[in-house]
């Protein structure tokens, strides 16, 4: 009787309403270790940071930083949904469904994630062609950008920009001539200035662009009338496959300003480009003028999609950076390190951004392209509705704003 007994509840045992049962208690066993760690956790923690490196300044950046929980989390997630963002957009690339130009950021998310932590969304934001994280971290969501990526009408901008034309209230690209974004930057400055609503713009571009005569010309400009402009040189090591210490008789691009100060910050320490984009906008919003950053960083993969990244350096070299300053991985150390999150949690996390970034890959390569109607349109704001010529002149589109 006893073995029929044994018998009998192992069936039941194996059948749906047991396995729904255990996952069940799984997950409420689950709730409860998050509901019992959650108040062992700090709720925020001092971190020592890497002094900046300074010019034409009497004091710099705070040496440490305060990091709140909430913080942390928030800065991880972000990171590591714009590593993988990068990774998928990689994957399509190959695959042909993204085509044309697309230059990529995993490894240098410390930059953007920072930036954007030190200032409000009223400041801008202008930068170069490698350009998704900032789209990102400025508010447009993984599935928008993506579609742009594969040109289609769900995109940020229609799926009529691409990689390197990418938008969004406050950010003006993603510019895909090199150095061509830096006056602008100073003009979008000029115009806070001019309407007087203590805003600053944030102005970036690579080393690769530290030579063009254009970003000089601007530095003269932006310091005779004291534009709340800060030029952020995102100095990645290599313009395109060009080392620094080839193209540049001087990489102290920090310094580069001459007259204007200037800070060369840790750009893979997502804490230490926080305080100093802090300390910069605090010096443009008081009236000084601009200030010049240069952001220490490295990319992971090439120049662009067309290039491998590794004949003009080893892959030893791109796993060191890897190993020792990768900057989700010192964030991630950090957090577990001061008690301020678990390795279980930060786990679930990158579960959720692969299925956020699954998700989205699935609508940009299912969302249909723009008809041809939309060509002609959004040329110019806020205008009226007017023709516009197409490829030859019998064939007419009409342009909306």
């Amino acid at each position: 009787m006893r073995k029929m007994l044994l018998a009998a509840l192992s069936r039941v045992l194996q059948g749906p309403a047991a396995a729904t049962a255990v996952a069940a208690g799984r997950t409420a066993s689950r709730v409860m270790v998050a509901s019992r760690n959650y108040a062992d956790f700090a709720s925020e923690a001092t971190f020592e940071i890497k002094k900046c490196d300074l010019h034409r300044l009497e004091d710099g950046p705070s040496t440490t930083a305060v990091m709140t929980r909430d913080e942390g989390l928030h800065y991880y997630k972000t990171m590591q949904i714009i590593r993988r963002m990068e990774l998928k957009s990689d994957q399509l690339y190959k695959q042909k469904i993204i085509r044309g130009f697309c230059h990529l950021y995993d490894g240098q998310e410390a930059c953007c994630v920072g930036l954007e932590a030190a200032i409000k969304p009223t400041d801008h934001v202008i930068t170069a062609y490698r350009a998704h994280g900032f789209t990102y971290a400025r508010g447009v969501p993984v599935r928008e950008i993506l579609a742009e990526l594969t040109g289609r009408k769900g995109g940020c901008v229609k799926g009529k920009g691409g990689s390197m034309h990418m938008y969004t209230k406050n950010f003006y690209g993603g510019n895909g001539i090199v150095g061509a974004q830096v006056p602008l930057g100073a003009g979008i400055a000029l115009a806070c200035k001019y309407f007087g609503k203590n805003e600053v713009c944030l102005t970036l571009y690579g080393d690769g662009a530290a030579n063009q005569g254009q970003i000089f010309e601007t530095y003269n400009m932006a310091a005779l009338w004291k534009l709340p402009c800060i030029f952020i040189c995102e100095n990645n090591r290599y313009g395109m496959g060009t080392s620094v210490e080839r193209a540049a008789a001087s990489t102290d691009y920090y310094k580069r300003g001459d007259f204007i100060p200037g800070l060369r910050v840790d750009g893979m320490d997502v804490l230490c480009v926080r305080e100093a984009a802090k300390f910069a906008t605090e010096h443009c919003r008081a009236g000084k003028g601009p200030i010049l950053m240069e952001l220490q960083t490295y990319r992971y993969h090439g120049h662009s999609m067309s290039d491998p990244g590794i004949s003009y350096r080893t892959r030893e070299e791109i796993q060191e950076v890897r190993s020792k300053s990768d900057p989700i991985t010192l964030l991630k150390d950090r957090m577990v390190n001061n008690n301020l999150a678990s390795i279980e949690e930060l786990k679930e996390i990158d579960v959720a951004v692969r299925k956020e970034i699954e998700e989205a890959a699935q609508f940009a390569t299912t969302d249909p392209e723009p008809p041809l109607e939309e060509l002609g349109n959004h040329i110019y704001f806020n205008e009226p509705p007017f023709e516009v010529r197409g490829p030859n002149q019998w064939i007419r589109y009409k342009s909306v704003s």
